[in-house]
């Protein structure tokens, strides 16, 4: 189809479609959209070419890569350094737990049980290794919690399981050569200098109409995520640092943030999942469902027995231990990437591809509910109580402990 309006028409016709689905079915928007994906592919992609609902589009395909970037960035803005620096040995520990036990149980599963190649193995560890700081953020924010000590000791766990994800990609599919050494010399001096040089030019240049601030962060993230190609990396994965870095700085500025996701979520982040959700095989899934359950039950059982026990250690007991446990289990952001990241360098089959991702929506789904329906803290929630004047004043939990 050539009529490049018509195109845009229908991604942000299916897009809207996903939108409506995710609130009238109460599931979050991600996953309307790679569901949403799968369904139109099977729907019209005979009609209209292969490669995805319309994704050997070059613009498509580029406004896709974009989404993610900037969806990675955010999901690394979202750490609170202040939690981070107080709870750093929880959360390391909950971290390395949530991404080693899984990275390593799942690639033993895919090459020993399911007969898949060694790269296409370590492919699946990394995939299913991960958490979704996503969806985790929206629970937490949904409930309240990201305002509590409990909610973001969870997201700073998130930030270090899917920071080993991100490395764990990085370092085993990447070519190690001169060009790895110059882009990894970059990244380190760009870090360091990063927070202060951000800092001083916000002050300076910042808070116009031109909106500065978005493409300065916009600038960074294309250079970086340009320089990673260029190594034989991936574009993604300096994106998840940069915000990191500047958690402290962008991260507290909600309108920037705010402006910043009105940016990605309106426009950016449906063209990557539709197109991730496109690209599922159904007729694989279908031909062999059984691989599809080993690949989940694979997953949730390497995640409870490396995570429950490093939970319990920091005394989140009864319904506090499990609900952090479930939340832990999730998947969606990194994991869609990470199989798409093997698709494009054919380190997995679009068979294998199928599988793995439907794994990773399984467990954005299946634990969040589970957690929320039969493990809700209620005890650590935050108390709302009206004020004079009207509006809602959020009052800390009461003591952490076991539920009544």
């Amino acid at each position: 189809m050539a009529n490049a309006w018509v195109l845009s028409a229908l991604w942000v016709g299916l897009a809207l479609l996903a939108t409506l689905l995710a609130i009238w079915f109460r599931v979050a928007t991600a996953l309307s959209e790679i569901g949403v994906g799968t369904v139109a592919q099977l729907a019209i992609g005979a009609f209209l070419g292969t490669g995805g609902v319309l994704g050997s589009t070059q613009w498509v395909t580029y406004l896709a890569g974009t989404g993610a970037i900037v969806l990675t960035f955010l999901a690394g803005a979202e750490l609170d350094p202040v939690i981070f620096k107080t709870k750093w040995s929880e959360a390391l520990l909950v971290g390395m737990a949530g991404f080693i036990g899984p990275f390593l149980g799942c690639a033993l599963v895919g090459h020993y049980i399911l007969g898949w190649s060694m790269r296409s193995s370590w492919l699946c560890g990394v995939a299913l290794s991960t958490t979704s700081v996503a969806v985790v953020y929206a629970v937490m924010l949904e409930l309240g919690f990201n305002v509590t000590e409990y909610g973001k000791s969870i997201l700073a766990a998130c930030f270090v399981n899917d920071l080993g994800t991100v490395i764990a990609l990085g370092l085993i599919f990447s070519p190690f050569t001169l060009k790895t050494l110059i882009f990894v010399g970059v990244c380190v001096v760009v870090f360091a200098v990063l927070p202060f040089f951000t800092r001083w030019f916000f002050k300076k240049y910042g808070g116009r109409v031109s909106e500065l601030e978005t493409k300065y962060i916009l600038f960074l993230l294309f250079g970086l995520g340009g320089l990673a190609a260029w190594a034989g990396s991936e574009a993604v994965l300096p994106a998840y640092m940069v915000g990191a870095v500047l958690a402290g700085t962008v991260g507290k500025d909600h309108m920037l943030v705010r402006r910043l996701r009105t940016l990605t979520f309106g426009l950016l982040t449906p063209f990557y999942f539709i197109r991730a959700g496109s690209f599922v095989s159904v007729p694989a899934i279908v031909a062999a469902p059984a691989t599809l359950l080993i690949l989940f039950l694979a997953k949730m059982a390497s995640k409870t027995a490396f995570v429950f026990p490093a939970v319990r250690a920091h005394q989140h007991n009864g319904h506090a231990g499990a609900y952090y446990t479930l939340m832990m289990s999730t998947g969606l952001t990194f994991g869609t990437i990470s199989a798409l990241f093997g698709l494009n360098h054919q380190i997995i089959t679009q068979a294998q591809y199928s599988f793995l991702v439907s794994a990773v929506i399984a467990s954005a789904v299946l634990p969040t509910l589970a957690a929320n329906t039969f493990f809700l803290p209620r005890h650590l929630l935050p108390r709302k109580t009206q004020t004079g004047d009207g509006h809602l004043s959020v009052q800390s939990p009461i003591p952490r402990g076991e539920e009544a």
